[in-house]
């Protein structure tokens, strides 16, 4: 329901944990990341309007216009449904190369309840390995190279992009 909303105002692409999860791993989270195109404010205000009109509530603040500068700031922001905090939605705009490569090599998951997009999963591999590097992401990049076929080669051409781009 959350991303049927997002859809009408914004691109955006699944990341991190969630991934994992969506694709067969079993464990929990709290949040789904999710990266968007930047908006403008009015195109932002909108989109906090319809979330807000669909029964999700912002758990970060309640001003369009504050969470709209975290978002110019790089901070993420965070929706949920109405008088839950969990789980939640962890949006931050777009903000270098490689965000911009994850949302336009996206990968569509097709569900009995619609699409998703999610991350190339040699990025997101790459990104838990070298980047995250905590007992619950490089079990994740393990879930996610022992379920898909994706080459080790990729994986470093991956390794060798966060590394152009000062992430490792």
């Amino acid at each position: 329901r959350f991303i049927s909303l997002l859809q009408r105002h914004t691109g955006y692409v699944l990341v991190s944990g969630y991934v994992a999860i969506l694709l067969g791993r079993s464990r929990t989270t709290e949040d789904v990341d999710l990266f968007i195109e930047r908006l403008s404010l009015s195109q932002f205000t909108a989109l906090y309007n319809d979330l807000l009109t669909h029964g999700f509530w912002s758990v970060t603040v309640d001003d369009p216009q504050e969470l709209f500068s975290m978002l110019m700031d790089r901070l993420s922001i965070r929706f949920a449904e109405s008088e839950k905090v969990i789980p939640n939605f962890e949006l931050k705009f777009v903000k270098d190369p490689l965000d911009r490569y994850a949302l336009q090599n996206a990968v569509t998951v097709v569900l009995p309840g619609g699409e998703l997009r999610i991350a190339p999963l040699d990025m997101q591999i790459a990104y838990k390995r070298f980047v995250l590097m905590s007992q619950k992401d490089l079990e994740d990049a393990r879930h996610l190279q022992s379920t898909f076929t994706i080459s080790e080669e990729n994986i470093n051409k991956c390794k060798q992009l966060l590394q152009q781009y000062g992430r490792i």
